[in-house]
């Protein structure tokens, strides 16, 4: 943040301080992404005129107030895009090698031979079709997986999915893949879209991968279809309440890896936030136009595809 308080007034602030801290500043950078106290300061932003959050998803700042304002919001898109494809194609490969059987026979010093499946020729269905599900398709394909996306509008020859199908026609596509890999933003369009319906329509043993945020799911719905056998496992890196309740079955189930919020936080994740945000601040002090800008309508930063 050097650079930035050497040509602004820069005031820092914890959620019991936002409101003195507002008033009168020009622009917030909501560094603390999962923090929901700035609708509760709202009536303190005199003369805001641009709000930037440390993450690509937007959900927690999209409150009316600001959806009806002048104030431009941006988000950190793109940061996060290599690091949490990564992680997904380390789940979809120790979901088929097993790696989890293996670490609990390790642990038990059992000596037992298994054989492991191929990820080659299965098939992924990403639904969510910004960068981050383009980088995740990437790598999929990369390792001979068949790829599709599901998105907005339907459309063919895309460069990275090939085929995407609406989301709005999901139940009728998921019967045809072996893997769902959730990373839609969270929208009132997107919120609870995999319920018992979406579950019941997947192929049977299918496997599900949720790193986009946990209120797409109903969590009840997702436990239900594990412990009847329609789906063989489930990958989850967010859920509906973090952290993750130590009562949630969720902890316990053999078929379910379950991580902290971390798909995409690698070494340097920190400083690649500030250092996005300081070059959009040098953007809007020279009146250049800011990187990532978010359709508060739409609740995410339109894809230029």
């Amino acid at each position: 943040m050097e650079p930035i308080e050497s040509v602004a007034s820069v005031r820092y602030a914890d959620a019991g301080e936002l409101p003195s801290a507002l008033r009168g500043a020009d622009a917030l950078f909501v560094y603390d992404f999962l923090s929901k106290a700035v609708p509760g300061a709202w009536h303190a932003a005199d003369r805001l005129r641009w709000l930037h959050i440390a993450s690509a998803g937007v959900d927690p700042v999209m409150f009316p107030e600001l959806r009806d304002s002048d104030v431009v919001l941006t988000n950190s898109r793109g940061v996060f895009d290599a690091a949490i494809a990564e992680y997904v194609l380390g789940l979809v490969i120790a979901f088929a090698k097993d790696f989890a059987g293996s670490l609990r026979l390790q642990q038990q010093r059992t000596w037992r031979h298994r054989e492991t499946e191929r990820v080659a020729g299965t098939s992924a269905l990403v639904v969510g079709t910004g960068p981050i599900g383009r980088a995740i398709a990437r790598l999929l394909r990369a390792v001979g997986m068949r790829v599709a996306g599901a998105g907005r509008s339907a459309r063919q020859a895309d460069p990275d999915f090939g085929d995407v199908v609406a989301s709005d026609d999901l139940a009728r596509h998921l019967p045809g893949f072996d893997v769902v890999v959730a990373v839609a933003p969270l929208t009132e369009h997107t919120r609870g879209m995999f319920d018992a319906g979406a579950f019941a329509a997947m192929r049977e043993g299918a496997r599900f991968v949720n790193v986009g945020r946990g209120e797409l799911v109903v969590t009840a719905d997702l436990v239900s279809a594990l412990r009847e056998g329609r789906l063989s496992g489930a990958a989850l890196d967010v859920f509906e309440q973090e952290p993750l309740p130590p009562e949630s079955p969720l902890w316990t189930m053999e078929n379910v890896l379950v991580s902290a919020h971390m798909s995409g936080d690698v070494v340097g994740w920190r400083n690649a936030l500030v250092e996005l945000f300081a070059d959009n601040f040098a953007r809007w002090c020279d009146g250049r136009p800011l990187r990532n800008v978010v359709d508060k309508h739409l609740g995410y930063v339109p894809s230029s595809r």
